[in-house]
């Protein structure tokens, strides 16, 4: 009788080390839970914070093994209460349980925010609503927010100047506010005693440095032109003359596309037409790039005060010194125009 029992009882613990070495295998298969993929993709978590979007994405994106697995994991960690915005990477060694640990713990990956080559303000907020979770409604009431530009010594027309063209790490769901400081440290970053020194030198102040940037890169097609052109505009400041510029033309009439400046787009009533109006507009026509910025503070020391687009249509310029030469130099480009029929 006592055998039996030792076997009875020797029969029970088997078979509850087997439920629970069944049971551990089981809870393992669902956490070991991979996802179909051969290099890392990521997940957005926006605003809304949508728990079936967020699965669908797991499941179209990050092609997880077994769907219902993957809400197992969710519901046991109670990751629908918990949603955190942000971008997220799922590499190919992740299973289901580090995923929603991950996306609960809000361990985002950074994006690497980069802009350059941006013309407008709207430019500027699409490029950047189209890495960031801000939209671009939302980012240029911002860049229009006279007291939230202020805050940072700029104004709405010269906030594009804060911008400086690089590449940047930041979480993908940064704020406004926080997108802004950033900026603005990046731009006293940027904006170092020896650049503040040189901007001193050619009296202009580094807000005004990027106007003129903006202008110089707008007129020029090389940049090896650069240094040669803001030179120009700087003995014009100087002497008191109009800049004369026809990319603020362009963009007082807001037609970048124009390839002739006819005397009624000279007319344009607007404080950007450097025909009309003396000095720097009041803010850039572009963001500026570093090259274009540093062009300005390094500009070429001569006695140009004229340029004008080269008759053979190479995107280069003839300079003078003389309003005579320039004259000659400007027939030589109107006739070649005429030629083209371009009016």
């Amino acid at each position: 009788m006592a055998l039996s029992k030792r076997s009875v009882l020797g029969t029970i613990v088997c078979i509850v080390i087997l439920a629970l070495v069944g049971a551990f295998l089981y809870v393992e298969s669902i956490i070991a839970t991979k996802f179909n993929i051969d290099k890392t993709v990521y997940i957005y978590v926006d605003a809304n914070k949508d728990y079936q979007s967020i699965l669908t994405q797991l499941d179209t994106t990050a092609h997880v093994g077994n769907m219902t697995k993957l809400k197992m994991v969710a519901d046991y960690y109670n990751y629908k209460d918990n949603i955190r915005t942000g971008r997220y990477a799922i590499t190919p060694d992740m299973n289901v349980k580090e995923v929603i640990t991950m996306l609960k713990g809000g361990h985002q990956s950074p994006v690497q925010l980069k802009f350059n080559n941006i013309r407008t303000k709207e430019d500027l907020a699409v490029r950047l609503s189209n890495q960031l979770m801000l939209s671009k409604d939302e980012l240029m009431v911002a860049l229009n927010d006279s007291a939230r530009c202020a805050q940072l010594g700029f104004t709405t027309e010269t906030v594009d100047c804060m911008f400086i063209p690089n590449t940047y790490e930041v979480y993908w769901d940064i704020s406004f506010d926080n997108l802004f400081k950033r900026m603005d440290t990046e731009y006293n970053r940027f904006w170092t005693e020896e650049r503040r020194a040189k901007a001193k030198q050619q009296g202009l102040t580094p807000v005004e440095v990027s106007i003129l940037a903006a202008i110089v890169e707008e007129e020029c097609y090389f940049s090896d032109e650069y240094p040669v052109v803001a030179g120009l505009y700087l003995n014009r400041l100087r002497s008191g003359q109009l800049l004369q510029a026809d990319p603020t033309v362009k963009y007082a009439v807001g037609d970048f596309s124009l390839k002739r400046i006819l005397f009624v787009h000279l007319q344009a009533d607007s404080p950007y037409n450097t025909y009309k109006y003396e000095g720097l507009p009041p803010g850039p026509i572009r963001v500026p790039s570093i090259k274009g910025i540093d062009s300005v503070l390094n500009a070429a020391r001569h006695n140009y005060l004229y340029m004008c687009a080269k008759e053979d249509f190479s995107g280069r310029h003839n300079f003078a010194v003389t309003h005579a030469e320039h004259v000659r130099n400007a027939n030589r480009y109107r006739a070649a125009l005429n030629t083209r029929g371009i009016k």
